[in-house]
């Protein structure tokens, strides 16, 4: 769990294995990007898969929608409730409102979200990579903000890739090897990484 004593240990660890971290994290400060949003297991997944394959902003303005209709946590049973029209009219593409409705009947029907906490981190994304919708990215993304696993790196995240590309002056795409190779050096504290790197989106270039 990344709680602040953890946090203080991997910003030391960070700081002190790669001086291009360093010098972001001084940038940024002691607090990266927020860790956790407070409600259910299935709402934080249901999050998740809002979130695919679309800009952090419009991921928020649906997601804004959404809480307005139902309120936090979003629950199953008022997901399944809700004609997908109704879903889509609140900005759901139709492949995202089937992917939400999955989740919700999965949920209903018996998946138990609340024992992922108890697994580590490769039986949680083979758990959840069972549901329709759910890619190993969906499933990184509920390892680093439901659960707080300190040492998640997603990636295929583009918020990662882009902030890395910045950070280490890559020219065009960066190559995956060349970001795994750059995050082995931040091991056991990778998630607190990409924290700092999706925070550093925010900063003045």
């Amino acid at each position: 769990m990344l709680d602040p004593a953890t946090l203080r240990k991997a910003r030391r660890h960070l700081g002190s294995a790669d001086p291009i971290l360093a010098r972001l994290i001084e940038r940024v400060g002691p607090r990266p990007r927020e860790l956790r949003r407070g409600g259910s297991a299935f709402a934080h997944l249901a999050r998740a898969i809002l979130g695919q394959q679309i800009s952090g902003a419009a991921a928020r303005a649906i997601a804004g929608r959404l809480t307005s209709r139902f309120g936090w946590p979003w629950r199953p049973e008022e997901l399944l409730a809700t004609p997908e029209a109704d879903l889509r009219l609140l900005g759901l593409s139709r492949q995202k409102a089937a992917y939400l409705r999955d989740l919700a009947a999965s949920t209903r029907d018996g998946l138990r979200l609340d024992r992922l906490g108890r697994l580590p981190d490769e039986r949680v994304i083979e758990a959840l990579t069972v549901v329709k919708g759910v890619g190993r990215w969906t499933a990184e993304m509920y390892l680093i903000f439901r659960l707080g696993r300190p040492d998640v790196f997603p990636l295929d995240d583009l918020g990662i890739q882009t902030a890395m590309k910045r950070a280490y002056g890559m020219r065009g795409r960066p190559k995956k090897e060349r970001l795994r190779r750059i995050a082995r050096a931040w091991r056991p504290y990778r998630t607190v990484a990409c924290l700092y790197l999706w925070r550093s989106l925010e900063l003045p270039t």
